[in-house]
């Protein structure tokens, strides 16, 4: 499988990823901060 993440726009999924889920708990609490997960796995994974 071909790799579709650079270098850059891999932390920057991941970094968003993270905020979104930090939201979840201490933001204003609404279930949209868990879409983070999804940039958050693109990114680890390098997909």
């Amino acid at each position: 499988m071909t790799l579709n993440v650079g270098g850059v726009d891999r932390i920057a999924r991941i970094i968003v990823g993270i905020v979104l889920l930090v939201l979840v708990v201490v933001g204003p609490k609404t279930w949209w901060g868990l879409v983070g997960i999804i940039p958050l796995l693109t990114g680890l994974v390098r997909y």
